[in-house]
């Protein structure tokens, strides 16, 4: 990872939970909506984060290093692993995979005077329960928060470098 690599993980990370916090806020407003564009109540979503692609391994920036003498492959052959296999794909930060929709069925609540009641009195409403999703806001401005923390120590760790070499 190169001495900005922790900002692009962060600063991807900190999108990430900015889009999960806007799809929270987008679930708690539309929680008794019960007609939408597309017919029927809203369907609570969802944020899919994943890996963003990392940069070469270890074994692959040792070998281009040598000069290319030393392959990945040959390279690992000769590690000795002591303990469980690590990710080739660190240091690439977050990316959002996909927002999707909560698969469970609809509330249905006995409401005959709404306009959206069947003929059997009931509407359906979306099932959004408002606890979960204060937890999720909650996880994903931890989450943000973190990462922004993470931002200015690698700020400060970098300044105090320079200061280093300046002297």
């Amino acid at each position: 990872m190169n001495l900005f690599g922790l900002m692009e993980s962060s600063g991807s990370a900190m999108q990430a939970e900015r889009m999960r916090a806007e799809v929270v806020a987008a679930n708690m407003a539309n929680a008794e909506t019960t007609r939408t564009a597309e017919g029927g109540p809203y369907r609570r979503q969802e944020v899919i984060f994943a890996a963003s692609r990392g940069e070469a391994s270890f074994a692959d920036a040792l070998g281009n290093a040598a000069g290319g003498t030393l392959g990945a492959d040959t390279l690992s052959a000769r590690i000795t692993p002591l303990g469980p296999p690590v990710s080739q794909n660190l240091g690439g930060g977050v990316r959002i995979a996909g927002v999707v929709e909560d698969p469970s069925p609809p509330l249905r609540r006995y409401d005959p005077g709404h306009p959206d009641a069947g003929p059997d009195g009931y509407v359906a409403y979306p099932d959004i329960n408002p606890l979960t999703e204060m937890v999720d806001m909650m996880g994903a401005t931890r989450a943000y928060g973190l990462n922004g923390s993470a931002v200015q120590a690698e700020k400060g760790m970098i300044s105090a470098a320079l200061d280093i070499v300046k002297s």
